[in-house]
């Protein structure tokens, strides 16, 4: 049995794709384009507290991708109607900026940024504690400065992060890590080349302490036993990024211990 999501690409993606597409995205020794391992994630740099004027804020590179995330509120929701009796509510905008990719990108939100900003919202509530806070907002604005794939993913990773530094009561910080097939092999952690060319992607979004999963999509064609592989691969990189998650908080804190000690 093969499951199977929609991979439609238009026409133009199509021919740049077929012109840029390179014969192997896996080696015979099973190393990738970029030299890593299958089971490899991409190397990654987070921080906190990057934004002195928004409440919380987090800055991550992974690979080639930059994603700068400002957290606001609880605050008064706006436009009113918006808010809830009995819980906050979550704005979040995911936007690419113009320069994010090789070919300038328009500054208006396009459907995909409405979407991905739909999914990011989605699986960032489940971690927090909406009901301390009715009738308000929490706005999230997660910037992608450049992108390299998997940049869903990336920025919940972020918000998630900036949540916690605007001090937000949450469940778990919540880490996103997809999996995807290339070349017959599943892999950890898709590139651009890799997402776009690649066979099949399995985005997912995971809570490690909860041991719950508040995102999992689909992209492309995987065999049961594959698909279910994938995730497990997926939520090995979401662990591993967890580890990094709590790193970048502990060491803003231990920065201004210092500084107050000093």
């Amino acid at each position: 049995m093969q499951l199977k999501a929609s991979k439609k690409k238009t026409k133009k993606e199509t021919e740049t794709l077929s012109n840029k597409k390179p014969e192997k995205l896996i080696d015979k020794k099973g190393i990738r384009l970029d030299g890593r391992k299958l089971d490899e994630l991409r190397p990654v740099k987070m921080e906190v507290g990057v934004l002195p004027n928004a409440d919380g804020s987090a800055y991550l590179e992974q690979g080639k991708n930059k994603i700068l995330v400002g957290v606001y509120g609880p605050k008064e929701a706006h436009p009113r109607h918006i808010a809830q009796q009995d819980r906050a509510v979550i704005q979040c905008r995911y936007h690419m900026a113009p320069f994010s990719v090789d070919e300038r990108k328009s500054p208006a939100p396009s459907r995909r940024d409405v979407e991905l900003s739909k999914v990011i919202r989605e699986a960032l509530e489940p971690a927090i504690f909406l009901e301390y806070y009715p009738k308000t907002a929490i706005q999230v604005y997660i910037e992608i400065l450049q992108a390299d794939g998997g940049t869903r993913c990336a920025g919940i990773t972020a918000a998630s992060l900036a949540l916690a530094d605007a001090g937000i009561p949450m469940r778990d910080l919540v880490a996103a890590c997809a999996a995807g097939k290339a070349d017959g092999k599943l892999i950890v952690d898709l590139m651009d080349t890799e997402d776009k060319v690649g066979e099949a992607d399995v985005p997912v979004a995971f809570m490690p302490n909860l041991n719950a999963i508040t995102l999992l999509q689909m992209d492309g064609g995987l065999l049961v036993d594959e698909f279910e592989n994938a995730v497990n691969m997926a939520i090995d990189g979401c662990k591993q990024l967890y580890n990094l998650q709590k790193e970048a908080l502990k060491s803003k804190y231990v920065a201004v211990e210092e500084d107050e000690e000093e």
